[in-house]
């Protein structure tokens, strides 16, 4: 099948769209990427993204969810196109959406994301498969990270166990035992990836620049120890797996807090950065005390692996492991997140569970993902009851 992954992560900032042909050999999976596109959203459609994850009317989220969805829509039509198909040769379309809210430790769970699907189906006529992680949470899961099936499938090696280190706007590792070692998956959220970096330099440039591009200012600042002692005391780092973490715990409110104390104490925007990317990187390092066996090489994945001082930080801390990115392994490691969707929705159409209880949490494996039928779309029928 020729799949359609589409994702739009808790930065905010665009959407990644996957083609991936998937090919069933035995009991094992060929993933293969076909084509790869990545479509920014304008500076003020982000912020309204990003003020909406924090307040808004019900209104204001309906009108969105249809805005996003043309614009999914909009990016895999334009990557069929790019890919010389029609969308007569795509199977599928598996789309995460976009994230306004996700709380997975309450004892009432909850999470949204948006992206019509409905409006994917009919303006590709492919069938679309989305909503993927309430199903796992209403199985007792935090419904993220979802990320790690597909880490599993691409990464897993015959003698090396390897750490995969997804650097969205959150971070989340998962640890891959070799075919020969043998044992579970270990995956979570490990604490913010890009998300407080990104709002850093959103608010020392009001507005003007939403990332670090290269990790260009960290570089030029130095680590400011006692607040990097403050960072890595947050209660989430130390919670056991399983866990996920969003906006709600490192977003805007947090990063505006700490840049106010760091104001009164006369920090440099600089330094205050580099310590904001030392954190991220710290996280994922203190991470290695919830795994169970050994890593013998680290692979980077997202669109942090672009932000070479996290890179650097990274390498430095894992040091002697060898740290390297996606693309070492051949593959583009701003697709991989897209192409999870496409290989889960792969799984949904098929009615093969596609969490993982031992990351997730949730009482049992499950199904994820809602379908919605495209034009050529045969549901098996029945002849009716006769009453």
């Amino acid at each position: 099948m020729n799949v359609i992954g589409l994702m739009s992560g808790t930065s905010a900032d665009g959407i990644d769209a996957s083609l991936v042909s998937i090919k069933r050999h035995g009991s094992r999976m060929i993933v293969k990427l076909l084509a790869f596109a990545s479509s920014s959203y304008s500076r003020k459609l982000q912020n309204h993204i990003l003020q909406l994850c924090e307040s808004g009317t019900g209104a204001e989220v309906c009108d969105l969810n249809v805005t996003l969805g043309e614009r999914f829509a909009a990016v895999a039509l334009k990557l069929i196109q790019s890919s010389s198909l029609t969308e007569r040769d795509i199977h599928l379309i598996g789309s995460h959406g976009q994230t306004l809210y996700h709380h997975s430790y309450a004892s009432r769970k909850a999470t949204l994301q948006i992206g019509e699907p409905s409006i994917i189906a009919e303006r590709t006529g492919v069938t679309t498969v989305a909503d993927f992680r309430p199903r796992d949470m209403a199985a007792g899961g935090e419904g993220a990270p979802l990320t790690p099936y597909t880490h599993h499938i691409l990464f897993q090696h015959k003698t090396k166990s390897r750490l995969i280190v997804n650097l969205g706007g959150i971070c989340n590792v998962t640890h891959v035992p070799s075919i020969m070692e043998g044992g579970t998956i270990t995956a979570f959220d490990t604490g913010p990836g890009n998300m407080m970096i990104n709002s850093a330099i959103t608010h020392i440039t009001k507005g003007k620049a939403n990332q670090d591009t290269g990790g260009s200012i960290a570089a030029k600042g130095h680590v400011d120890q006692t607040l990097l002692k403050t960072l890595t005391k947050h209660p989430f780092l130390k919670l056991c797996p399983p866990k996920s973490t969003g906006r709600e715990e490192f977003g805007n409110a947090y990063v505006q807090r700490l840049m106010r104390e760091a104001r009164q104490r006369k920090m440099k925007n600089e330094d205050f950065v580099a310590t904001v990317t030392a954190f991220t990187a710290q996280a994922v390092n203190e991470s290695r005390r919830f795994l169970k066996g050994p890593i013998h090489e680290v692979i980077l994945a997202g669109g942090g692996t672009k932000n070479q001082t996290l890179v650097k930080e990274l390498r430095t801390s894992f040091s002697p492991i060898s740290v390297n990115t996606a693309e070492t392994y051949n593959w583009n490691s701003k697709a991989i997140e897209a192409t999870a969707f496409a290989i889960m929705a792969y799984q949904t159409i098929h009615g093969t569970p596609n969490n993982l209880p031992s990351v997730t949490g949730a009482k049992r494996p499950v199904v994820m993902g809602k379908i919605i039928p495209g034009r050529s779309f045969r549901m098996q029928t029945r002849k009716p009851i006769e009453s």
